[in-house]
């Protein structure tokens, strides 16, 4: 790590930054680094990402942390409160970028919609990209631009092809769904990284130790308070496969078919795992 790069840890954004492309990081580091109000920064986790960077809250100060949100998370390859680096970076501004969608879509005035959407966002080859059309999020992974480097920053100039065809790093795992779009449950999603998250990442720490992994949890509640939203965030977060089932779905009144359809969806999850079976 050079003078002019520091190690951070990841915390949840607040609502209202998530979608938006930045971090908000201590304000003493910001002092540090001698960050200001919208430079760009490299984010260093297994992967790197660019982002704007902010200063935070008032009770971030000398916490050395980074906000940033579950699209930028899965961006810089870190979970929370696991440590990135970070560092100053000038972007090129991007004469040319194409985008690929995670899933089919058709935007008429697509590339103009992009332009006006991004511009002033900095970004890395293989970023994920949220956009909002008529209401609804997408997802567009970057795909190439122009000049090369390890950053660049779209301007109002810059010339955006969106492709038709979606993206093969579309086969990322699980759903996109993020902590950020949990509302009201802080208390269970800490409770529920615990048993499952820190499970799926850190296996090691249970075999150093000694003991078995939790290998389920029950949650319970009525229906809407957000059981299913809960689990697809954690699959999405640890970039899990998620399977979800309904009861009705495996039952059969013959001998055995129920048994059997269990085992080939244990056996599918354990073949792409890891994996997260979600039964209704």
């Amino acid at each position: 790590m050079t003078k002019k790069e520091k190690i951070l840890r990841v915390v949840q954004a607040k609502t209202g930054d998530d979608g938006k492309g930045i971090a908000r990081v201590d304000p003493a580091l910001m002092r540090i680094l001698k960050l200001d109000q919208g430079d760009t920064v490299m984010i260093e986790g297994t992967r790197n990402t660019a982002v704007t960077v902010y200063q935070g809250y008032p009770e971030d100060e000398n916490r050395g942390t980074i906000r940033i949100d579950g699209t930028t998370r899965k961006n810089a390859g870190a979970g929370l409160d696991e440590k990135v680096g970070i560092r100053k970076i000038v972007p090129k501004p991007a004469t040319k970028a194409t985008f690929a969608p995670t899933q089919p879509l058709k935007l008429l005035g697509g590339e103009e919609y992009l332009v006006q959407t991004l511009e002033g966002r900095p970004m890395v080859k293989g970023d994920l990209v949220e956009v909002n059309v008529m209401g609804r999020r997408f997802d567009l992974v970057v795909q190439s631009y122009q000049p090369s480097g390890e950053a660049v920053v779209i301007q109002n100039f810059t010339e955006v092809k969106l492709s038709e065809k979606p993206a093969k790093e579309a086969a990322a795992k699980g759903p996109k769904v993020a902590y950020e779009d949990i509302g009201g449950l802080s208390d269970e999603v800490n409770r529920v990284r615990e048993m499952i998250e820190l499970p799926l990442r850190h296996p090691e720490l249970f075999e150093k130790l000694g003991v078995d992994a939790p290998k389920g949890v029950l949650l319970h509640g009525p229906p809407g308070t957000g059981k299913t939203l809960l689990a697809k965030a954690v699959a999405s977060e640890t970039s899990a496969n998620f399977t979800s089932i309904g009861g009705p779905e495996i039952m059969s009144k013959f001998h055995g078919e129920s048994e059997e359809r269990l085992r080939d969806i244990f056996k599918e999850a354990a073949e792409n795992a890891p994996s997260i079976i979600f039964i209704d």
